[in-house]
C-alpha cells in the first residue's frame, strides 16, 4: 500500500492561492502511479480536479480550474502537488489525492476523463477553505 497522505490545505480568502502536496509514507515511488486530485464539498458528491498520467506525464483538469489549478510531479521528493491560484469560495472542499498505477486521464471536448481501475488508493483529504 502507499499510504497517501495530503497537505498543505488551510483557509485562504478568495482571489489567493495554496499549494497541496501528496506523498507516499510507503516510500514507493508515485512515478510509477497515475495521480489524480478529486475534491469533495459539503453535501456533494466526489469530483475529479485533475490529473497527472503515468508515462508521458502528460495532465488534464476539469474545466472549473482549468488554467488555475496545475498538478506536477517532484520525483526527487516522491510528490505530486496541486497548485491552485485564483481560488473562489466554489473550491472549499476536502482534496484528496488518488493514486491508481492502471489510471488515464483526459480531456475531450472541454470535459475532464478519467478512467480509475479498482485497485486505486486515497489519502484522507485535506480540507482547503476559500472564505472573505
Amino acid at each position: 500500500q502507499l499510504r497517501l497522505v495530503e497537505s498543505g490545505g488551510g483557509v485562504v480568502q478568495p482571489g489567493e492561492s495554496l499549494r497541496l502536496s501528496c506523498e507516499s509514507l510507503s516510500g514507493i515511488s508515485l512515478a510509477d502511479y497515475t495521480v489524480s486530485w478529486s475534491r469533495q464539498a459539503p453535501g456533494k458528491g466526489r469530483e475529479g480536479v485533475g490529473c497527472v498520467n503515468y508515462g508521458d506525464d502528460s495532465t488534464a483538469y476539469m474545466w472549473s480550474v482549468k488554467g488555475r489549478f496545475t498538478v506536477s510531479r517532484d520525483n526527487t521528493k516522491n510528490t505530486v502537488t496541486l497548485q491552485m491560484t485564483m481560488l473562489t469560495p466554489e473550491d472549499t472542499a476536502i482534496y484528496y489525492c488518488v493514486a491508481d498505477k492502471g489510471a488515464h486521464c483526459l480531456e475531450s471536448g472541454g470535459a475532464y476523463g478519467y478512467s480509475p481501475t479498482p485497485f486505486e488508493e486515497r489519502g484522507q483529504g485535506t480540507q482547503v477553505t476559500v472564505r472573505s
